[in-house]
C-alpha cells in the first residue's frame, strides 16, 4: 500500500505542476499508459494471492481514478488558459481602418439599384414585401390570369420542379407578381408595396440569365386610374436617372394580369454606346406596367367595383446596364473581384433621394 500512497502523491504534484497540455499528457502517459507506474500495478494483480488481490484490487482502480480525475481538472483548467492567451493574441481592433493592402469590399451593382429603387419609392410611400422562390402553379399562374396553354407554363420558358403523386410540378417563380396576390389574400386595402427578388426563366445570353432580379410595385386603392401610374413612374425616371426632364411614352401591350397594359419609352440619347436619358429623339424600354386585371383583383378577394389598382415591373439586372453602362449581362455572375472592384459602389454609401442616389 505504501507504493499507492507513494505514487499518488508523486502523481498529483507532477500533474498540478504541469505548466502546459502537452507536459500533462507526459504525465498522464508515464502514470496510466502502457508502460505507466500504476498500469505496472495492476499487472501485478494476477499475481497476486486471492486475498491480497482482493484488498489491493480496490485500491489500485481508486487510485486510477483519481489520477484521471486530477488530469481532467488540471487540462481543463489548462485549455481555458490556453483559450484566454488565444483571445488576446487575435485581438483585432475593429475601430481602426482596414489595412491598405486588404482593400475595401464593393456593393455588387445590382444591390446598388436595389436599394436605389427601393430608396425613391419608400419615399413615395411603398414598402417592401417579399415571398418564396418556389411557388405553385396558383399563385404563379392562375390567380394572375395566365389561361391554361399559355407559353409561360411550357418548359421552354419555365423551370417546372418534379411533382409529387397527383400534385401539380412547383416552379421556380417566374416573376415576384406572387407576392402581389399573397399580399393582396392577405391584406385590406389599401395596399402599396414593392417587390424585389429574384427570378427565374430558361433563357441565357448576353441579355438573358436563368436567374435575375426584378423589382414589382402595386397600388390597391379606392379610385385608382392610369393616370396615377403615369405621374408615378414619370417621377421614377427622373429620381432613378437623376435626371430633370423626362419624355415618356406608353405603349399598348398585353400582360395577362393588368387591363389596360403598356410598356412604358423613355426619350434617350444614344451614341458611343452610352445611353443618356432626357436627351435625344430615340426611345428606351424601361418597363411594363397596366392597371390589375379585374380576374386577379376577384381571385384575390377583392371587388373591382370598389378597389382598383395599378402594377408594374422593372427588370434590375438591365436597369443596372442602362445606367452604369455595363454591356453585358452575365459578367453579374462569374464573382470576379475585378470586375465588381470597377463595376461595384461603396458599401458606406446609402442611397435616399433627398441626399443622392449614386
Amino acid at each position: 500500500m505504501s507504493d499507492i500512497t507513494s505514487i499518488e502523491q508523486d502523481a498529483l504534484a507532477a500533474i498540478a505542476a504541469a505548466a502546459s497540455l502537452d507536459a500533462l499528457d507526459a504525465v498522464r502517459v508515464a502514470e496510466l499508459g502502457k508502460k505507466g507506474r500504476v498500469s505496472g500495478l495492476m499487472g501485478t494483480l494476477g499475481a497476486m494471492a486471492p486475498e491480497e488481490r482482493k484488498e489491493k484490487g480496490p485500491a489500485l482502480n481508486a487510485l486510477k481514478v483519481r489520477i484521471e480525475e486530477a488530469v481532467r481538472v488540471r487540462k481543463g483548467a489548462l485549455e481555458a488558459v490556453a483559450l484566454e492567451a488565444q483571445l488576446v493574441r487575435e485581438t483585432v481592433d475593429l475601430t481602426l481602418p482596414a489595412a491598405p493592402s486588404a482593400g475595401e469590399g464593393a456593393l455588387h451593382p445590382v444591390m446598388q439599384v436595389f436599394e436605389e429603387i427601393a430608396a425613391i419609392f419608400g419615399d413615395m410611400g411603398f414598402r417592401v414585401a417579399e415571398g418564396p422562390d418556389i411557388e405553385d402553379d396558383w399563385h404563379n399562374f392562375t390567380a394572375l390570369n395566365f389561361p391554361e396553354g399559355h407559353p409561360a407554363r411550357e418548359m421552354h420558358d419555365t423551370f417546372f420542379l418534379k411533382a409529387g403523386d397527383n400534385a401539380l410540378p412547383k416552379v421556380l417563380r417566374t416573376h415576384t407578381s406572387p407576392v402581389q396576390v399573397r399580399t393582396m389574400m392577405s391584406e385590406k386595402p389599401p395596399i402599396r408595396i414593392l417587390i424585389p427578388g429574384r427570378v427565374f426563366r430558361n433563357d441565357w445570353d448576353a441579355t438573358h440569365t436563368p436567374m435575375f432580379h426584378q423589382v414589382e410595385g402595386l397600388v390597391i386603392e379606392e379610385g385608382i386610374h392610369m393616370g396615377h401610374l403615369k405621374g408615378c413612374l414619370v417621377d421614377f425616371v427622373k429620381a432613378f436617372f437623376e435626371v430633370d426632364n423626362v419624355v415618356a411614352r406608353f405603349r399598348p401591350h398585353f400582360f395577362p394580369f393588368t387591363e389596360p397594359s403598356a410598356e412604358m419609352d423613355v426619350q434617350c440619347l444614344r451614341a458611343g454606346g452610352v445611353v443618356e436619358v432626357g436627351k435625344g429623339t430615340d426611345w428606351l424600354e424601361v418597363l411594363g406596367c397596366g392597371m390589375v386585371h379585374p380576374n386577379v383583383l376577384r381571385n384575390c378577394g377583392l371587388d373591382p367595383a370598389v378597389h382598383q389598382g395599378f402594377a408594374f415591373g422593372l427588370g434590375v439586372d438591365r436597369l443596372a446596364m442602362l445606367k452604369y453602362g455595363m454591356p453585358d449581362l452575365r459578367p453579374y455572375f462569374e464573382a470576379d473581384p475585378q470586375w465588381t472592384r470597377h463595376y461595384g459602389f461603396s458599401p458606406w454609401l446609402t442611397p435616399s433621394v433627398s441626399g443622392g442616389l449614386s
